[in-house]
């Protein structure tokens, strides 16, 4: 038999980056000249290694984590597609609109964590999925303070997510808990 080795790791380490690169844009570190080197983290790290991760959770018969890796792996893609093909141009209440609907799938996933999931990936699911709504109601109510926080929600969501991978990758290297999840 064959050991699949687990894509966990790659998928979170690839969503843990890009998600603290473009909160650290978010929370107004760093300005719009961040976005070449951001984007391009988000089409070949968060876009690529999370799609790739998914793919790699079918053999394992990890619905879940096919269906949440290839679909954020999706959202990276397409985020970075839009602002670097197609400079980012379009009524921000469409894009406030668009990060709504991730915050819909992400709550439906995250209820899903519910059920099967880790407390740590519990976390991640649902500072993603309120992160997303604040983004989007910022844009919607042209409320600054609200992108803010949601940036913040952001790099707390990206952090635990970088922990979890962390874990994960660790505890197998080692063959016992290094570190709890």
């Amino acid at each position: 038999m064959i050991k699949l080795a687990n894509p966990a790791p790659l998928g979170l380490f690839g969503f843990a980056v890009t998600t603290m690169m473009l909160s650290m844009f978010n929370v107004k570190w760093f300005g719009i000249d961040t976005f070449p080197l951001m984007m391009s983290t988000a089409f070949a790290f968060g876009g690529a290694a999370q799609f790739i991760a998914g793919l790699m959770e079918y053999p394992r018969g990890n619905t879940f984590g096919l269906v949440a890796f290839c679909s954020y792996g999706c959202f990276w893609f397409a985020f970075a597609l839009y602002l670097m093909a197609f400079g980012g141009k379009g009524p921000l209440a469409y894009l406030g609109a668009w990060l709504v609907v991730w915050a819909a799938f992400t709550f439906v996933l995250w209820l899903v964590t519910l059920k099967a999931a880790t407390r740590a990936l519990q976390l991640v699911f649902l500072t993603l999925w309120i992160a997303f709504l604040l983004l989007g109601l910022s844009h919607l109510l042209n409320m600054d303070i609200l992108h803010t926080i949601g940036g913040w929600i952001g790099m707390a969501c990206a952090l635990i997510a970088f922990y979890v991978a962390s874990a994960e990758l660790l505890n197998e290297a080692h063959g016992k808990t290094v570190l709890p999840v």
